[in-house]
C-alpha cells in the first residue's frame, strides 16, 4: 500500500470514554501510514479511557470536542466499537447528528463492533448490508439493515467489522473506501 494513498485526507475517529483500545489505535495507524491526518472527536475535552475488554487501558488526548468540528472538515469517519462507547456516544445528539451528516454528504464511514449502534441511532442502516458484534443483529436487523456474520462488509462506503480479530480487513477497506471519497448512493 502506497505510504501517501490516504495524502490530504482527514479523517475523524468517534470517540469516548470505553472505546475498545485496539479498535481505535490500530486503524489510526494503519490510516495515519496511509499519509492521512487523524483527530480523535469526543463530547468531551481531555483524555478519553480505552479499554481491552472489561479492563482499563489506556488513556487518548481529544484532538477536538465534538461542537468544534463539521463534517466538512473531513474526508472519512471511523467509529470504534467497545460497549460503552457507542452506548454513551448515541444519547449525544451532536454526536448522532456528526455521523448522520456523513452519510448526507455520501462520506465514508467505518463501525466495528459495537460501533455500528451509532449507525442505528443515527438512521443510516436502512437496507444496506452490515455486520456488527453479534449481540447487536438484532438491533441492526429491527433497524432495516442486512445484517451477515463476515469479517468485513462494505455496502456504498459504509465499512463494518465484527470484532478486533477482523481488524486487518476492516483496516485494508476502511483506507480503501477513504481514498475512493465520496460515494453516490449513499446519502440519508
Amino acid at each position: 500500500m502506497s505510504q501517501q494513498r490516504l495524502k490530504n485526507k482527514r479523517i475523524a475517529f468517534l470517540a469516548t470514554d470505553g472505546f475498545e483500545q485496539v479498535e481505535l489505535t490500530r486503524p489510526w495507524e494503519e490510516i495515519k501510514a496511509a499519509g492521512a491526518t487523524v483527530h480523535l472527536v469526543s463530547p468531551k475535552s481531555g483524555k478519553i479511557q480505552g479499554m481491552n475488554h472489561d479492563k482499563a487501558a489506556e488513556q487518548f488526548e481529544v484532538d477536538k470536542t465534538i461542537d468544534q468540528v463539521s463534517v466538512e472538515d473531513y474526508d472519512g469517519l471511523v467509529l470504534p466499537g467497545g460497549v460503552a462507547n457507542p452506548d454513551s456516544l448515541r444519547t449525544n445528539a451532536d454526536c448522532v447528528q456528526f455521523v448522520r451528516d456523513f452519510f448526507k454528504l455520501a462520506k465514508p464511514v467505518a463501525a466495528i463492533c459495537h460501533g455500528p449502534w451509532m449507525l442505528i441511532e443515527a438512521d443510516v442502516v436502512h437496507d444496506r448490508r452490515v455486520t456488527s458484534w453479534p449481540s447487536l443483529k438484532t438491533d441492526l436487523k429491527n433497524a432495516g439493515a442486512n445484517w451477515v456474520d463476515e469479517a468485513c462488509v462494505c455496502d456504498q462506503g459504509l465499512v463494518t467489522s465484527r470484532n478486533p480479530d477482523d481488524l486487518p480487513d476492516f483496516c485494508t477497506k476502511a483506507i480503501e473506501e477513504f481514498a475512493e471519497g465520496t460515494h453516490v448512493g449513499q446519502t440519508v
